[in-house]
């Protein structure tokens, strides 16, 4: 009988929980604890955020030792790079998991975000671009996914914009002002010209583009007109370019409260999917596919299966 093992993927809105013996997955688990709410304009992890992450932490605890999970690995990423009382995060962990937290390089985020997109897919065209839309960063992962597993993928790049990140610095209005929209794009293309400039991955050059997290599957949702979010029907999902625009559109038209209303919406993204959503739209205007696919595995999985490998 395969090893059950436990991942967990901290990011700046969201903390994840994954427990099974992979492939087979026992429980998948989301919490929006927003860590890394202000971090981009105070440079600290706020009280109230870590208040949130440790009680999210807590619950996760208590369904590992139920689940028996005998392996762990706590990866977190964006929020706590950037937080000068990261070690406060991290004794925090610790006490509550017995567990180091691992706070990832871009090089390792990118290469498990790779093999969590990609992994069982044998059906991807190379290369393929996987599109990784976070709360403080965005991942872009050029490679081929035939090359297996835990292989390093051909080109990454880290850029440092996220929906909570872009939200909380350009787009203050409910619905943002056409002036916020534009000194958020004008700062998206900045860093995808930089991406370029220092890594070579031109999204030109994607024969798949794959799309993953919760900024782009919930834009699926919408895109697919669900009458609640599934993952099911998200998964492997090939969305017209042009449709995943007019959702963005859509979105940015509307006011938090309309948002929430939507029947695929978490609230806890609506506030800040205005942003993500315009990563993706101008990640989307420099690709050559005529569609995007869109995944359920990340990041999240391929931790798992780096427990297993």
């Amino acid at each position: 009988m395969s090893e059950t093992v436990a991942a967990i993927d901290c990011g700046t809105n969201t903390i994840k929980l994954l427990i099974g013996a992979v492939p087979e997955v026992a429980v998948r688990e989301m919490r929006m604890v927003r860590l890394g709410q202000g971090v981009d304009a105070t440079g600290v992890l706020a009280p109230e955020a870590l208040d949130r992450a440790f009680a999210a932490i807590d619950e996760y605890a208590d369904l590992i030792r139920r689940e028996g999970a005998t392996r762990v690995r706590f990866c977190a990423t964006s929020a706590t790079r950037d937080a000068a009382n990261a070690a406060e995060f991290t004794a925090g962990v610790r006490e509550r998991l017995g567990i180091e937290p691992e706070v990832l390089s871009g090089a390792e985020e990118a290469r498990l975000a790779f093999a969590g997109a990609t992994r069982g897919a044998a059906d991807l065209a190379a290369p393929t671009l996987v599109v990784d839309i976070g709360g403080g960063s965005t991942e872009l992962i050029l490679g081929d996914p035939a090359a297996g597993p835990g292989a390093a993928p051909g080109a990454a790049f880290s850029m440092d914009i996220g929906s909570v990140r872009l939200h909380e610095r350009r787009l203050g209005g409910d619905p943002a002002t056409p002036e916020q929209i534009a000194a958020c794009v004008a700062d998206i293309d900045v860093a995808l010209d930089a991406a370029r400039e220092a890594s070579g991955i031109d999204p030109a050059s994607a024969a798949t583009v794959v799309g993953v997290a919760g900024t782009i599957t919930t834009i699926a949702a919408g895109v697919l007109d669900l009458t609640a979010y599934d993952p099911g029907v998200i998964d492997g999902a090939l969305l017209p370019v042009p449709e995943v625009q007019a959702q963005v559109e859509r979105l940015l038209a509307m006011t938090v409260a309309e948002r929430r209303a939507l029947p695929w919406m978490h609230p806890g993204r609506a506030d800040v999917i205005d942003a993500g959503a315009l990563i993706l739209s101008r990640v989307l205007r420099r690709v050559a596919v005529p569609e995007l696919r869109v995944a359920e595995t990340d990041i999240l999985d391929g931790i798992a299966w780096s427990l297993v490998d």
